[in-house]
This record gives structure tokens, sequence and C-alpha cells, in this order.
């Protein structure tokens, strides 16, 4: 007997918004975002951590983030994202502008270890919260230094999303292997898309 089983079912969303989209996945072999079926499985993490405080490092045009977003206009939450290129940066702007104009963006523009300094910085001296749910798709070599603000930003339950695990192996390997030996890290690396390594701070 043979089943056909969808393995699939994508978030829904307006045809003003669905345009959106398309237009940026016609793009996509330039500004390196994730397929559509990664940015769902994303989405749909945000939404079942329940996740309120998002840390996004890689905006590019904002593909990523409008998935982030759809799924924080249900947990009624904020993102904050990180880009180097304001080029890039401006049109993800406009675009979380049009698509979800209420819900809650920060944007930052710089190198991402430098702004990730400034926002422990913050919470250091309780000036922001802590993060719940951080999504990693930047400079794949600085994946390590990332992390090690990260660690100190991310509350106890926290995930850590990183990309591309998969697609560029050799230069996230240090990053894989830091985690994967990291007591206080539950890991696992998902074949999805070029890969995802999914790791959440244990609470004990």
């Amino acid at each position: 007997m043979n089943i056909e089983i969808k393995n699939i079912n994508l978030a829904a969303f307006s045809p003003e918004i669905e345009e959106i989209l398309s237009g940026l996945e016609r793009t996509r072999c330039e500004f390196w975002n994730l397929d559509r079926e990664s940015a769902n499985f994303l989405n749909f993490l945000v939404k079942l951590n329940h996740s309120k405080n998002v840390l996004e490092i890689g905006t590019s045009n904002g593909y990523s983030g409008l998935w982030i977003l759809d799924a924080l206009s249900e947990t009624n939450g904020k993102l904050t994202t990180i880009e180097f290129w304001e080029k890039r940066q401006s049109v993800a702007r406009k675009n979380f502008t049009f698509c979800f104009p209420n819900v809650k963006v920060e944007p930052k523009i710089g190198s991402a270890v430098v702004v990730l300094e400034d926002l422990k910085a913050e919470i250091d001296k309780n000036k922001r919260e802590k993060f719940d749910f951080v999504f990693i798709d930047a400079n794949k070599k600085e994946y390590t230094s990332y992390f090690k603000f990260i660690d100190k930003m991310l509350i106890k339950g926290g995930v850590i999303v990183a990309d591309n695990i998969l697609s560029h192996y050799e230069k996230v390997e240090d990053y894989v292997n830091l985690l994967f030996d990291n007591k206080s890290y539950q890991s696992q690396i998902i074949n999805i898309g070029t890969g995802m390594m999914l790791s959440r701070k244990k609470i004990n």
C-alpha cells in the first residue's frame, strides 16, 4: 500500500505578504536567504518556544525576519536584528513595516560582534532583557565569536538556531564542536535546507 504523506504545512500569509515573500525568494541566490521550508521551520520553532524576545544575526533583505515576525505577531514579541550592510537592511526595514507594522522590530547596523558586545553591555546594566531565541545566519567564521556573547545574553531554556551547518561545515566546525562539548546545552543538527543546528540552554 502506497501512502503519500505531506511533510510540511506552511504558515499562511495574506496575498500582500505572500507577494513580498515571493519577490524576495527570486533573489535568494544574491542574498543567501533561507529556503521556504527552513523559514517555515524557524517560524514554527519561535511559536513552539513561545518566544517573545528574539535576536537575529544577519538581517539581509528581511526574508527570515518576516517569518520570525509572523511568529512574534502570535506571541506578542519583539525582534532585534543585526546587519552589516545598510543597503540590505533598508530593504528589510521597508518589508517589516509594510508586512508587520504592529510587531516591534529593533534594527541594528554594524559588525555583529561589536553590536553583540553593545547589547550585552545593555543587558549587564539592566537596560534590556535577555533573549529567549537567537537565530544565527551571518559570517560563518564568526559563529564561535557570536556564541561567546549569546551565551551570556540567553535565558535558561532559551534556543539558538544556527544556519548553514551542513553547507558550510568547514567554516562552522569549531562552532559545532563548541556547542556539542558544552554541558550547559543540548544540541542537535537537523538536515533541513542548508542544515540547521538547534541548541537549547539547559535549565538545570
